[in-house]
C-alpha cells in the first residue's frame, strides 16, 4: 500500500511562495499520475494540478500561471511550487497518487495527510 507525506506548508504573505513536496514509497511510483488538491474550511476538496507519468500536466484555472507541479522520479517524490500566492489560496493541500489528468482531474486512491498553507499579512 502507497504512502504520501506531504511537508513545505505554511504561513506566508500575499505575493509569496512556497513549494510543497510530497515524496511516495514504493519502487513503481513513476508509472502512477499524480496530483495536488486543497480544502478550505467549509469548502469540498478542489482540484489544483496534476502530472501524468509521462510529465504532461494539468491547472485548475483559479492557479494557472502561479502554480507549477514536476516530478522526481529518482526520488519519488512530487512538488507544487506555488508564486504569487493570494489569501485565497488559503486551504490545507493534499498530494494524491493513481488518478488521470490527460482529459479532466479524477484523483486516484491514495491521499496524504495534508498540509496547511495559510496565506495571510
Amino acid at each position: 500500500q502507497a504512502q504520501l507525506v506531504e511537508s513545505g506548508g505554511g504561513l506566508v504573505q500575499p505575493g509569496g511562495s512556497l513549494r510543497l513536496s510530497c515524496a511516495a514509497s514504493g519502487s513503481i511510483f513513476a508509472i502512477y499520475a499524480m496530483g495536488w488538491y486543497r480544502q478550505a474550511p467549509g469548502k469540498q476538496r478542489e482540484p489544483v494540478a496534476g502530472i501524468t507519468s509521462g510529465g504532461s500536466t494539468r491547472y485548475a484555472d483559479s492557479v494557472k500561471g502561479r502554480f507549477t507541479i514536476s516530478r522526481d522520479n529518482a526520488k519519488n517524490t512530487v512538488y507544487l511550487q506555488m508564486n504569487s500566492l493570494k489569501p485565497e489560496d488559503t486551504a490545507v493541500y493534499y498530494c494524491n497518487l493513481g488518478g488521470a489528468y490527460s482529459t479532466s482531474f479524477r484523483p486516484g486512491g491514495y491521499w496524504g495527510q495534508g498540509t496547511q498553507v495559510t496565506v495571510s499579512s
